[in-house]
């Protein structure tokens, strides 16, 4: 028996024992998605461990309890079971669900929780049974990372070997090889310098149970990366989505370079997004497949529809930082605007073409970004799909042309996404009825939410001078 076959608490500690396991590791996150840890050795794992849990102090997780009532559990997943690749001494990784010690139910602020509800409201509906979703994350590799904020200062530098611009450094020697500024898309060895090092993460992904599809250099200069797994349920995705950021970063640390999922650290060039597919399936039948646009159902296009219509409030979680506004803006290939199309990448949902069968037919939504949490971006997209679908919801006529090049006038009556993490956060205050349904989401947890990025992220970034307005107003 593997840890992969390994399924009940008793498994896990036997096979432990077996393998020689000497750590292991209990892993949950915060509400921005950011893995947190906390470790014991193999011997004080034990079936108990699996069904009392784990004591540990809440009030210090981004987003959740305060310090008067901040006691709180974590209890492991036996399903996640894996030996985590980064550690010197064997050590087994699971990850785990977070409960409250009083009431004993479900912590209703734990991404993980949400992921798990979601997916039972979807069976609950009757609509479908499985949402399968696959995202597509892209990353940044760089050399040197540098930034520091202080009351009379501020800056940032970050920079790659092959950047553009180091196309004139001495480096002794320079050896050229730098793609060009949005050049980098499928550049074959040397201009692609980092492809043993992707090689590197495919493999520890692989061990983790992940199974990788394709891997290349993308658009823009400067070490920008992606790495494409396969699709899987709701849940699954999200904790996959976790292993993906934890392998690339620490691959990266290995090669001594820094990974970086933010989806907008260079001007002038492309951004980072996670276009994400999504559909739905029921008793083993592809539901999105139809004789309507695009080769598409009607539940597909309700489903379209609700995406659309929710589209501002879902940005706030789909798009979650304040950085995420320097990449969703007019001319680069982050499409901005709220309409569907087939084969239309300046559209914010796409129905890809490759693949004529019933069973490839999905849809995309390539506004995301990797900066959010996994599990609350696939929760709240299958919530707003099926709200279309429950409502019967138009999505209108799709745009089949380039949005871009389209007039000014053309352009002002198609809907676009906010144009900041507030103007996102202020649209899902206004809009989260479709997130609460079947207790998904709570009110609590959205409140929480917004409470965090308004406090800690929108008034830390409108507080601060940046660089530019010294360029712009010093010499008004």
């Amino acid at each position: 028996m593997s840890f992969k076959n390994a399924k009940t608490p008793k498994d896990i500690v036997s096979l432990a024992k077996k393998e020689g396991v000497e750590m292991v590791d209990l892993k949950f996150l915060d509400i921005p998605g950011t893995w947190q840890h906390t470790g014991m050795p193999a011997d004080q794992l034990d079936e108990d461990v699996f069904e009392d849990g784990v004591g540990f102090d809440g009030s210090s997780i981004r987003g959740w309890k305060s310090i008067e009532s901040s006691d709180m559990v974590i209890k492991p997943d036996p399903g996640t079971a894996h030996i985590d690749p980064f550690y010197a001494r064997k050590t087994l990784s699971l990850t785990c669900n977070i409960f409250d010690p009083i009431t004993g139910q479900a912590y209703e602020r734990d991404p993980r929780g949400v992921a798990i509800r979601a997916e039972k409201y979807l069976e609950a509906s009757g609509i479908a049974e499985t949402a399968y979703f696959g995202p597509e994350a892209e990353f940044f590799l760089f050399d040197d990372v540098r930034f520091d904020q202080t009351a009379n200062a501020g800056f940032y530098k970050v920079d790659s070997v092959e950047g553009r611009w180091n196309s004139g450094r001495d480096e002794a020697p320079n050896l050229g090889y730098k793609p060009r500024m949005k050049g980098g898309y499928f550049p074959a060895p040397p201009f692609d310098h980092h492809g043993d090092i992707r090689h590197d993460m495919v493999a520890e992904m692989k061990k983790v149970g992940m199974t990788v599809e394709a891997e290349h250099h993308e658009v823009a200069s400067g070490g920008q990366c992606e790495i494409d797994i396969r699709f899987d349920t709701l849940l699954t995705t999200a904790d996959h989505l976790q292993w993906f950021k934890y392998i690339v970063k620490n691959v990266a640390h290995r090669h001594n370079k820094a990974a970086t999922f933010m989806p907008k650290p260079l001007f002038g060039d492309n951004g980072s997004g996670m276009h994400t597919h999504i559909s739905l399936w029921k008793e083993g039948k592809p539901l999105f497949a139809g004789d309507k646009y695009a080769g598409l159902s009607d539940m597909a296009l309700h489903f379209i529809a609700g995406i659309l219509h929710h589209g501002k409030a879902l940005v706030a979680i789909t798009n979650p930082t304040t950085n995420s506004y320097r990449r969703l803006v007019p001319g680069y290939e982050a499409p901005i605007s709220l309409a569907y199309s087939s084969r239309n990448r300046s559209a914010s949902i796409r129905i890809p073409m490759y693949n004529a069968s019933p069973k490839a037919k999905r849809i995309e939504f390539r506004t995301p970004d990797p900066s959010c949490n996994g599990y609350l971006a696939f929760s709240a997209l299958l919530m707003a799909g099926l709200d279309g679908v429950e409502r019967r919801l138009d999505p209108g006529d799709p745009m089949d042309k380039d949005i871009y090049s389209l007039s000014p006038e053309e352009r002002a009556g198609i809907p676009a996404v906010p144009g900041t993490l507030e103007e996102a956060l202020d649209a899902l205050d206004a809009d989260h009825d479709f997130l609460l349904k079947g207790d998904v989401f709570s009110e609590d947890l959205i409140e929480s939410y917004l409470a965090y990025k308004y406090d800690n992220e929108v008034q830390a970034a409108r507080l601060r001078p940046t660089p530019v307005e010294f360029d712009l107003y010093f010499d008004c």
